[in-house]
């Protein structure tokens, strides 16, 4: 609990107000929003300390609060007062400042996640508006772009600011003699800053030095091209501003997920510092909670409104029945719980049960383990998998080998994956060959490697006998004892083993350490079901699930070693609880 009581009056503004409600339980929220909630009243009673840079504005907070309630909707005509978490978000974006330059935000980033019809068209516009038209560092020529990958997302954004303004330029002659549309941008004649839109497809930006960059729909970006192009763009400025505000989506390997969503959670839980990262995400956090109507303000925080309560709260028990009634849940999940979800009913495993067998890395050192592999040379992937037995789970784990003949730009652009990064980490190696194959010795020396190093108890390496023949050979030459098994890619054969890693990922018996690739490969794998029984595949050719197809060969080995209480282990035979 935090001592808000000892915060002083004057810094006890609406921010403050909906921040007390949710700490106290007084409305209902999910986990993050009461971290946000936390993480505010926890920094106001920081101010007086001469080691903290920031300081809090009432007066900042609510000009920027009166400007977005002065803008009316472009459907109506009228204005309407923001709701209170509403006012939280732009209390924050706007009242921290640096206590040296109180011209100067705290938060550089905005990250905001709410679910479908949640006011985020009012807070789009208004920040862009805002900042268009009052803001003061630059003083002169502020460059603000509303991005995306495609040209027309991006322009979804551009045109809400555009009809905000037209509605203000409608109503304040100082505003229609001070602005004006020229084709895809609107103009501050008094400034000459401007809003435009921009996507990969306009080309390079270079030389651009975006104030501010608003991202509208992240969740849909398959790739963090035009958010590198933005931040880089900002370097020389003092005060500039990333926005990202998005609902969930169905596609759990782009940046919004694997990057940005994670590392919020650890910023507003406290594990991860970045004073200058706002976060405020609202989300549904299980399945059970769609079931209880009166958790639905956890990703629909716009259920605080009295006039809009009844309306939204009929709009969405109704979605949530139809689409049961349909075997449409997924879109609902996703759109209106704010939930990251799998696309397809027929996906593998769920993110959630993947997520939840993630632990730290163990000592693997003179364990047994078992070996795939998915061998791959120009396109795809070279993946080897293991499966290692500990004291009542099997850990697992993945290496991958990257071909880069096409190019690696156009490799990691295809595949949606950051192999550059993910070597960094030593997940995967990219191959040093000018012909861009995967060099098949390096990827046997490096298998030697890691069973020698780690002091492996080898049991078998299982591989699918495509384009193995070479490590084959190689394995035979210098390893005869090592036992190789080929494993027939059928659903005859993948039937057991592939229900068994689903079942024991979900029970807990087996467990991972976070493989960025491994997960990227579950998260992109399907079930595909014949006469034969079960095996996985991909939804389109892009998608890799190699490290997944390596793992599963593996498993097929060693899945029969599982008994239903764990491993039969000496501690277990020895134990009381142990008998016929």
């Amino acid at each position: 609990m935090v001592d808000y009581q000892s915060i002083p009056e004057e810094l006890r503004d609406d921010t403050y107000a909906y921040a007390v409600l949710i700490v106290e339980r007084a409305v209902e929220s999910c986990k993050k929003v009461y971290d946000a909630c936390v993480r505010h009243l926890k920094d106001l009673l920081k101010i007086p300390k001469a080691s903290w840079k920031y300081t809090y504005s009432v007066e900042e907070a609510s000009k920027a609060v009166e400007f977005l309630e002065m803008l009316p909707d472009v459907k109506t005509g009228k204005t309407y007062p923001l709701a209170n978490f509403q006012r939280f978000i732009i209390g924050n974006i706007y009242g921290w400042r640096h206590k040296k330059d109180k011209a100067l935000r705290r938060f550089k980033r905005a990250f905001i996640s709410v679910a479908r019809k949640n006011g985020k068209t009012i807070l789009i516009a208004g920040i862009v508006l805002y900042e268009f038209l009052f803001g003061k560092n630059p003083a002169m020529s502020r460059q603000i772009f509303c991005t995306a990958n495609a040209k027309e997302q991006a322009k979804i954004a551009f045109e809400m600011a555009r009809k905000q303004l037209d509605a203000l330029r409608a109503k304040f002659p100082e505003i229609r003699k001070a602005t004006k549309r020229v084709r895809d941008q609107l103009k501050n004649l008094n400034d000459e800053s401007y809003v435009t839109y921009l996507s990969k497809e306009t080309g390079a930006i270079d030389g651009f030095e975006p104030y501010v960059g608003v991202f509208d729909e992240y969740g849909a970006s398959k790739t963090n091209e035009m958010m590198e192009l933005i931040e880089s763009g900002q370097g020389q400025l003092d005060n500039p501003l990333t926005l990202i505000i998005s609902t969930a989506n169905f596609d759990l390997n782009v940046p919004m997920y694997t990057v940005e969503y994670p590392r919020m959670g650890s910023i507003l839980s406290g594990d991860l510092e970045d004073d200058e990262q706002f976060a405020y995400i609202a989300e549904q956090e299980s399945l059970d909670e769609i079931e209880k109507p009166e958790l639905y303000i956890k990703s629909n925080p716009i259920l605080v409104v009295d006039a809009l309560k009844d309306k939204m709260m009929d709009y969405l028990t109704k979605r949530w029945k139809t689409a049961k009634e349909t075997g449409n849940t997924v879109k609902v999940m996703v759109k209106n719980f704010n939930m990251w979800t799998q696309a397809s009913e027929e996906s593998y495993l769920s993110a959630e049960h993947w997520k939840a067998a993630e632990i730290e890395k163990p000592d693997i050192t003179g364990r047994k383990v078992w070996v795939g592999i998915d061998v791959g040379r120009t396109s795809d992937l070279f993946s080897i998998s293991w499966a290692v037995q500990m004291e009542d789970y099997f850990y697992v784990d993945s290496f991958s080998f990257i071909a880069t003949k096409y190019g690696l730009a156009t490799k990691e652009k295809r595949d949606g994956m950051n192999y550059t990064y993910l070597q960094s980490i030593d997940e995967c190696k990219i191959t040093d060959l000018e012909s861009g194959v995967i060099d098949y010795d390096e990827a046997y020396e490096w298998l030697e490697h890691f069973i020698y190093d780690n002091d492996l108890d080898l049991q078998s390496i299982s591989f699918d006998p495509y384009q193995y023949g070479h490590i084959l050979t190689l394995i035979e030459k210098n390893h005869p004892e090592w036992l190789q098994a080929e494993i027939k890619q059928t659903s005859l054969v993948l039937n057991m083993p592939t229900k068994q890693l689903r079942d024991d990922v979900i029970d807990l018996k087996v467990r991972h350490s976070g493989n960025k690739l491994l997960t990227a490969a579950v998260n992109n794998a399907m079930t595909k079901v014949d006469n034969n029984g079960m095996r996985i595949d991909k939804n389109k050719n892009s998608n890799r699930i190699d490290p997944l197809d390596a793992l599963l060969d593996a498993y097929a080995m060693c899945y029969t070693e599982f008994q239903s209480g764990g491993f039969w282990t000496d501690e277990m035979i020895l134990s009381d609880d142990f008998g016929f």
